[in-house]
């Protein structure tokens, strides 16, 4: 085990923290601060059918890059591999800043989320091996404090900088931001002797970073989102492009699977790791939480855009119940983990208030309500807040060393994953749900016409009995997309009784499976348990 001389202090702990804590923003930013900015992206490069790759591309390369990094982190030096991935999402951000057509910045926005996995990855990994065990949570908890709060604002940023600068410095923010972080990195932040990187050939580790994985999960997600994006859209969902895309997503992630089954300890997402029965709930949950997270995020500015008739500055302060409960309540489970110890206890009431808090929101109707919004969105801020970061505070606190790296790109991936697929689903049930409405009535409308026209300038289009008719198809398209939201917490909450239930307080020095095997393939006993855990210093309480 290591020992407290392991672990830096004073400022060589403090200012590599504020780095990663300061990157992470950066990245959690990324994600939603193009939402407001994309009218007058779409005016200038006269993009309209680029609009959901504006965020789908980096959601997808975020995900598709997440396990390769956790590689990246095992078999290299964590500091050089953090100021790589920090480079590279700082070079995308560039290329998204000065972009000239809407295809170089697409391809900027996949730079910045493949850079953006490795520095989420990243900054709970070197948490991990920077923070003392009985302090990990509490500095968990405060990245996810902070990664909630920039998912949230990054609207209100996006809109301040699109209104008052220019739509360019949602991009340009982040090179001197960035800039700094790494620095401190370079300057103040050294390898942990506990993290040396496993032993290989140079050839070896960039085939175990396992490039094959990465494509075929790109290429089938990129299959699902087409398919989203097109059916019933641009395209009936029983067209053979919106089929084959589908048939193309099922096809490619069974053949994923089956090469990360036959690389074994080589793949991407480890099968050890992967199949583990404490692994596979917290991935579950993860995945859903973060769908339902994202899906709220992203669709109720469009409510206060549309209904409330709010700037995309001023649908963003209407948020501020959400980012204040979410921002609060992580730093509080991070630090209250590091009392209480079981981890369950979090993703049972902040998913149960998640779920609580939807269907809150669910009752929003085009008459304005300041009640319903408000608590609607503290709750579910409180309950994101409690609960969105522990499974990887409880996956890391329940690996060996050398697994950390591991569970942590196989829970993120979760995550983000989760984020890529429900985002691209809702608007697809949004957009399908709001043509429905319209066509049902007894009037004529355009519908590409107002889905072009978009959610914030709607009154300067259309007017009274029209205005009032898009307003209510609008209200049952949203109400679709919280429908799936409500949906998707609850599932969370289900999933979070599949795991083990046991305290985060003396963890065990490795997972165990429910076959009683720990991560070395060896059968634990009652006895071998306790004779292990004496040996290591360390006991695990479960039931």
């Amino acid at each position: 085990m290591s020992s407290p001389d392991d672990y830096p202090t004073g400022t060589k702990l403090m200012l590599p923290v504020l780095a990663l804590i300061v990157t992470i923003f950066l990245v959690a930013l990324d994600m939603s601060i193009v939402a407001t900015a994309i009218p007058r992206i779409t005016r200038e490069f006269n993009s309209l059918d680029d609009i959901g790759w504006y965020g789908s591309a980096f959601f997808l390369t975020i995900s598709s890059f997440a396990q390769s990094w956790g590689k990246a982190y095992t078999y290299f030096p964590l500091k050089w591999v953090i100021i790589t991935a920090i480079c590279i999402f700082e070079i995308g951000s560039l290329i998204c800043g000065v972009a000239q057509d809407s295809r170089t910045l697409i391809i900027g926005r996949a730079i910045c989320g493949a850079g953006g996995a490795g520095v989420t990855n990243g900054c709970y990994i070197i948490i991990a091996f920077i923070a003392k065990p009985e302090k990990r949570p509490a500095y968990t908890g405060v990245l996810g404090a902070v990664y909630g709060l920039a998912s949230v604002a990054g609207p209100l940023v996006g809109g301040a900088f699109t209104t008052d600068v220019s739509w360019r410095w949602c991009f340009y923010i982040n090179l001197p931001i960035g800039g700094f972080s790494l620095l401190i990195l370079l300057l103040f932040f050294k390898t942990p002797a506990t993290a040396i990187p496993k032993p290989a050939t140079l050839r070896e580790k960039l085939l175990l970073m396992d490039p094959l994985g990465v494509l075929l999960v790109t290429c089938s997600l990129v299959c699902l989102l087409l398919a989203v994006q097109w059916g019933g859209i641009t395209r009936p969902w029983g067209s053979s492009e919106v089929i084959g895309c589908l048939v193309g997503f099922v096809v490619i992630l069974i053949a994923f699977a089956g090469t990360q089954w036959w690389q074994g300890e080589k793949a991407m997402a480890v099968p050890r790791l992967l199949l583990q029965r404490d692994t596979i709930f917290l991935s579950l949950f993860n995945f859903f939480l973060a769908g339902s997270y994202f899906t709220f995020v992203y669709y109720l500015p469009i409510y206060f855009q549309s209904v409330g008739d709010f700037s995309a500055a001023a649908s963003a302060v209407r948020s501020l119940p959400l980012i204040v409960g979410s921002s609060v309540f992580g730093i509080v489970a991070g630090a209250a983990l590091t009392v209480f110890g079981y981890f369950h206890i979090f993703l049972w009431i902040g998913s149960a208030l998640c779920a609580a808090a939807g269907g809150i929101l669910y009752t929003l109707s085009i008459n304005l309500s300041t009640a319903k919004y408000v608590c609607g969105q503290l709750l579910f801020g409180i309950g994101s807040g409690l609960c969105l970061q522990v499974p990887v505070m409880a996956g890391q606190a329940f690996s060996k060393p050398e697994d950390t790296a591991s569970i942590t790109a196989i829970l993120l991936f979760f995550q983000t994953l989760g984020g890529t697929i429900f985002v691209s689903v809702a608007q697809s049930v949004f957009t399908n749900r709001l043509i429905a409405k319209l066509l049902s009535l007894s009037t004529a409308y355009n519908t590409s016409e107002i889905i072009s026209v978009g959610a914030d300038d709607l009154r300067s289009h259309f007017s009274g009995v029209q205005l009032r008719d898009i307003l209510d198809s609008y209200i049952v398209g949203l109400r679709a997309t919280w429908i799936m939201g409500l949906v998707c917490a609850g599932v969370a909450f289900l999933s979070s009784f599949g795991s083990k239930v046991r305290t985060m307080k003396q963890p065990a020095p490795s997972i165990t499976d429910e076959n009683g095997k720990d991560a070395d393939g060896e059968i634990l006993t009652a006895a071998t348990s306790d004779e292990k855990s004496q040996k290591d210093g360390v006991r695990i309480t479960t039931a």
